[in-house]
């Protein structure tokens, strides 16, 4: 447990290395997962106030499916449409980075603090977004980080919408 939470807050700290270690270390899939797992349990937490207990496991679940989605989404438009010179990964390089990417999300328990819910919810979340810059630069090994931009501007939005469905069918948030 100590090296999934070390590896998570060097994850939220943008620690290139970090990603670069996770990237290669086919162990680490399991703790990718429980990364993403404990970002979307602290969003499922963070709205107890506006729908009691039961969306932890809808946020959960939403969480763990949008995150093998655009992992894949990622792969494809990665390695297909946008590969550089060096691009070498397979899907898996893609689940563990971007799983640790979500280490930020954690933060989102905040939103059960009505007061700062929005901010809380919108800064981890842009938060997310620069870290899974940096997980999909390292994870397609690109020199630099416009095409990485590239691949998160165009598989983005589809992350984004599963998890807005999600959102939407449980209601609306107390933002």
């Amino acid at each position: 447990m100590t090296t999934l939470l070390h590896r998570m807050l060097r994850a939220a700290l943008l620690d290139v290395n970090l990603y670069e270690e996770v990237e290669a270390d086919r162990r680490a899939t399991g703790q990718a997962a429980a990364a993403v797992v404990l970002s979307s349990v602290a969003a499922g937490v963070g709205g107890l106030t506006q729908h009691g207990a039961w969306p932890i496991a809808w946020y959960t679940l939403a969480a763990l499916a949008s995150w093998w989605i655009w992992a894949y989404v990622a792969y494809w438009i990665g390695t297909r449409l946008l590969p550089g010179p060096t691009t070498r990964a397979d899907s898996g390089e893609l689940l563990r980075t971007i799983g640790f990417s979500s280490a930020p999300g954690v933060l989102r328990i905040l939103a059960i603090f009505h007061p700062i819910a929005m901010v809380a919810f919108v800064a981890s979340t842009i938060w997310m977004l620069v870290a899974m810059v940096i997980a999909v630069r390292q994870a397609l090994d690109y020199a630099g980080t416009a095409r990485a931009l590239v691949v998160c501007a165009i598989g983005f939005p589809i992350y984004a919408s599963t998890l807005a469905v999600a959102m939407l069918l449980l209601g609306p948030w107390p933002l």
